[in-house]
């Protein structure tokens, strides 16, 4: 598990949507040996405009829907941290419209020359920040303390009644 406060290496598989479900017209993307594919994606419950970071994917089969692929994934300015493990979904965006998902099976943390972050069993993994620290607490969907700490739309739904 890794707390993306900067950048990070993936791999996992990509499943690019079809002209029908509103992804790319063309069809999946052609990678190119000189070029990597990049596009800005989010990790839900963020959306497109505020939760975007910019995705540079390589090694994918050319004209698959679906393929594994592997790649970087880099946070804007003004992030707020974003929890990534095995199994997480990142929405691939052109722009804010989605036309792939990645689903996650390794991820690695990586230095701000690139090169990956080892960790020592004795002292905790190495967080690189690429801006300041921000006062809010960074963001963790995957615990219960985000419902508090978070700004999201679901923060305001009145909750469901218990079921036994």
């Amino acid at each position: 598990m890794v707390m993306m406060t900067g950048s990070l290496a993936v791999r996992g598989t990509v499943v690019w949507l079809t002209p029908q479900q509103g992804g790319r017209v063309s069809g999946p993307p052609e990678p190119d040996y000189d070029y990597d594919y990049t596009a800005t994606a989010y990790l839900p419950p963020r959306t497109a405009e505020d939760g975007q970071v910019g995705v540079a994917l390589r090694r994918f089969a050319p004209g698959a829907w679906r393929t594994q692929a592997e790649g970087i994934l880099v946070p804007a300015q003004g992030y707020r941290a974003q929890q990534v493990i095995p199994g997480c979904m990142v929405v691939i965006t052109e722009g804010v419209r989605p036309v792939g998902l990645l689903t996650v099976e390794e991820m690695q943390a990586l230095a701000p020359d690139g090169t990956p972050v080892t960790a020592s069993a004795e002292e905790p993994p190495m967080q690189t920040l690429t801006s300041p620290p921000s006062a809010e607490p960074p963001y963790r969907h995957s615990t219960a303390a985000s419902r508090w700490t978070s700004q999201h739309a679901s923060d305001d739904a009145p909750p469901e009644p218990a079921t036994v």
